[in-house]
């Protein structure tokens, strides 16, 4: 009998333990970063979101979109996997409501592989563009933020097709001022090692999920597209000399079905300050 009731309650403890970590990583965080340049005057707000794969954050995105207005940013970048290749189960509405949300601070994105593979590129580049978003695939905007200018370039995600991908590339840098602060936004964050060489100061990317599993203590992702088990990009900061990468955990799970661990969504918010 005391085994039994022993047995019982392990079980049912194990089972609260699992419906709160569960619960913990269904919901929607901010995270908080701050970089420091030499290339800026007055701080900057960026805010970073990824992978919302046509989520839903209430009606018109109205919980997200709260939060986003909380955060108070000065420029929105969004680096991929924003629309979901299904439609059929995640209608593009989702990302549009968004998008039209936004249509008071300056948005840039580019696209995931999901959008890649949804074989609709042109039209989800177009109805972006005609919702107030610009569109980086293999360019760079020079923007004008506190009274100082500051670079914005980006490529489509590399399914594009290698050639077309490295073609992006050259062309997003091509003739950039490297004397200011830069920025570079990519969905794979695996792809740091080898676009590095190219004058950026930040890199933004998702894709990674951050490792769907967290796993406790060691602050690391348990597995992410692209990279296998235990990825070495899934979350956070990454430096590479005078270079940083952030890499957002996303805003959904996607199609996948096995529930996130350790893993809460969430908004980034990057504060670059003068050195």
């Amino acid at each position: 009998m005391f085994i039994i009731k022993n047995f019982i309650y392990t079980s049912v403890g194990l089972t609260i333990f699992a419906i709160t970590v569960i619960v913990h990583s269904s919901q929607l965080t901010t995270t908080h970063y701050t970089i420091e340049t030499d290339k800026l005057q007055n701080p900057v707000r960026l805010l970073l979101l990824a992978d919302l794969h046509s989520k839903r954050y209430g009606e018109d995105q109205q919980a997200l979109l709260s939060k986003i207005h909380s955060l108070n940013p000065d420029v929105i970048l969004m680096s991929g996997d924003i629309i979901d290749d299904k439609f059929s189960l995640f209608p593009i509405d989702a990302a549009l409501g968004l998008f039209d949300g936004l249509a008071d601070y300056p948005v840039f994105y580019v696209l995931g592989n999901h959008e890649i593979a949804s074989n609709n590129i042109t039209r989800i580049k177009s109805v972006s563009r005609q919702h107030g978003v610009i569109v980086l695939d293999g360019q760079h905007k020079t923007i004008e933020v506190n009274g100082q200018r500051i670079n914005i370039a980006g490529t489509d995600d590399p399914l594009i097709g290698r050639r077309h991908f490295e073609t992006q590339l050259y062309s997003a840098f091509d003739g950039i001022d490297n004397s200011l602060f830069t920025i570079f936004l990519n969905h794979r964050p695996e792809r740091f090692s080898q676009v590095s060489h190219f004058e950026f100061d930040l890199m933004l990317a998702g894709h990674a999920h951050g490792g769907h599993w967290r796993i406790p203590f060691l602050n690391r992702g348990f597995v992410a597209p692209g990279q296998g088990i235990l990825p070495n990009y899934t979350s956070g900061p990454y430096e590479k000399g005078a270079q940083t990468l952030i890499v957002s955990r996303g805003l959904s799970s996607a199609s996948v079905p096995i529930p996130r661990l350790f893993n809460p969504f969430e908004v980034v918010v990057i504060d670059v300050v003068p050195k």
